[in-house]
């Protein structure tokens, strides 16, 4: 899969892809993600993306041209137009089951907003799709788009050891992950459940989805069905 990312920030941006586990499956070639500098499609020589607005108001909006020649910059590169998705508090808000939908997709690209957003005509034209992580405002896109990656690029076969380390945590199945202990097997006086240290197979699975059960049911009821 691939993933490009339009921002003012690549070098910020670059730094979280780089490291840890999709850092190591960016090297092996598991997944392809490239961050674009927004400016280099600026038109004058301060390099300016943004504007003021239409009848009047604080703050600034980005330009939509700029962004328009990036897109179309890499769609001509690749020769493929990918889904492209813009971090906006006002998209839907960002679950395990739209991750899963988008991770099926051969490449996506996230727009990372700023100032007072994006001028409505880009959005109107060339988004598919506007994405919330959260019902909050940040100060840019970059953050929620880092999300959106990383929880993309997981997903996708060979960026983890094994599947069952995305399918059995929480929200994969519907239902937040049970508890986990590691050792020591008594810790300040606090036991493992007897259970986990048993070896019978059944009888742990048997706990696990209980103990998810018992979870979502105290810690985000409207989950269950």
């Amino acid at each position: 899969m691939r993933i490009d990312i339009i921002t003012l920030f690549p070098e910020m941006c670059e730094a979280v892809m780089s490291e840890s586990i999709i850092g190591r499956a960016r090297k092996k070639g598991a997944v392809e993600i490239e961050c674009h500098q927004l400016r280099d499609y600026a038109f004058d020589k301060h390099k300016r993306v943004d504007d003021s607005t239409y009848g009047g108001g604080m703050g600034m909006l980005m330009k939509a041209e700029p962004i328009a020649l990036c897109f179309e910059d890499i769609c001509q590169k690749f020769d493929k137009r990918p889904h492209f998705i813009y971090m906006s508090p006002k998209g839907k808000t960002l679950n395990q089951q739209r991750i899963k939908e988008l991770a099926e997709l051969d490449s996506i690209c996230i727009l990372c907003g700023h100032y007072e957003g994006v001028d409505q005509r880009l959005i109107d034209e060339f988004i598919d799709e506007e994405i919330s992580i959260g019902d909050y405002v940040l100060t840019g896109g970059e953050l929620p788009a880092l999300v959106l990656a990383d929880s993309v690029s997981r997903m996708i076969p060979g960026v983890l050891s094994d599947d069952i380390c995305f399918s059995d945590e929480s929200h994969f199945d519907g239902l937040l992950e049970y508890p986990q202990y590691t050792k020591p097997a008594v810790w300040r006086g606090k036991e493992v459940p007897e259970v986990l240290l048993s070896g019978h197979h059944a009888n742990i699975e048997k706990w696990r989805r209980e103990k998810s059960l018992e979870e979502t049911r105290k810690k985000r009821p409207e989950l269950l069905p």
